[in-house]
């Protein structure tokens, strides 16, 4: 498929703790640099998948966006409706995870992503609707998510990101009088939809609650359904488990039934849960098998 990812792409500074964390004192452990961002890591994923992607995004024009630039271009991403913006810093994720693997905070600058207005995004939407499926994460303010959702024509599929950012979604669902023609799915973890709360499910057509050991929870049409966790013994790290996940959903497409396109999400994550990095060049494994 021909997939346009639209939203953040940072570096992802990741520390992990080799015991027990201790707050408030230096721990021993590991620290990792590595390209990042919800949208670019599910750009990542799917290019991994076979799928041919064109990443949507503002770079910084520091080292950071420099390195990011070419590790998209590397990975295979197209990113001629990418900006590079002068002075600009680019976005940085800094997170901290326990032995086990669980996060245990992070801090996200992601100031950046503000760039990428209603109006920039209008410039780019005829060439973003020649996809077969858009994928949008909230790092879009609530005026641009608001725009794409009026504006989009393929599937759109949107990634909550946090609590704080998946409450952009709500008044951009009700600000968009003139829906696009495809269907809308919502893929978020338990807090985030609790953060969210109820949604008008004229507007979204499907929702995939991630719950970790707990599986994925369906939500399709108001009717609710529970699909069970993939084996995942010996986690890594639990960073970009969840846009691995909403990978293999968009991957799977609109028409595949939820339970299949969540069963093969839960697998795309699995592979994302054993690396150190928030996506595994392994994800190629599974693309025979999609």
């Amino acid at each position: 498929m021909k997939i346009c990812v639209i939203g953040g792409a940072n570096v992802d500074i990741g520390a992990s703790a080799s015991g027990p964390f201790i707050a408030g004192d230096s721990n021993p452990g590991t620290v990792t640099v590595a390209p990042g961002g919800v949208a670019r890591n599910i750009a990542h994923n799917l290019t991994l998948l076979g799928d041919k992607v064109r990443l949507v995004t503002v770079f910084g024009d520091d080292s950071f966006g420099l390195m990011l630039r070419e590790s998209c271009a590397a990975a295979g991403m197209d990113l001629s409706l990418s900006e590079v913006r002068s002075g600009a810093r680019n976005a940085c994720f800094v997170s901290l995870n326990g032995s086990d693997g669980e996060l245990l905070g992070g801090v996200s600058d992601m100031a950046i992503t503000e760039l990428m207005t209603p109006e920039w995004l209008e410039a780019r939407i005829d060439a973003i609707n020649e996809a077969d499926a858009v994928v949008a994460d909230t790092n879009l303010s609530v005026e641009t998510l608001s725009m794409l959702i009026a504006c989009c024509q393929p599937p759109l599929y949107i990634d909550a990101v946090s609590c704080a950012k998946v409450v952009r979604l709500r008044p951009a669902l009700a600000v968009s009088r003139f829906p696009g023609t495809g269907s809308i799915t919502l893929k978020c973890n338990r807090l985030e939809a609790e953060a969210l709360g109820n949604l008008d499910f004229s507007s979204v057509n499907r929702i995939f609650v991630s719950k970790g050991s707990e599986g994925v929870e369906i939500i399709e049409n108001a009717d609710h359904s529970h699909y069970p966790a993939s084996a995942s013994a010996g986690i890594v790290s639990t960073t970009g488990a969840g846009d691995a996940l909403l990978a293999g959903i968009v991957h799977c497409g609109p028409d595949v039934p939820a339970r299949e396109a969540a069963d093969f999400g839960q697998k795309c994550a699995v592979k994302a849960l054993l690396s150190a990095s928030p996506v595994s060049d392994k994800m190629k494994e599974l693309r025979k098998k999609a």
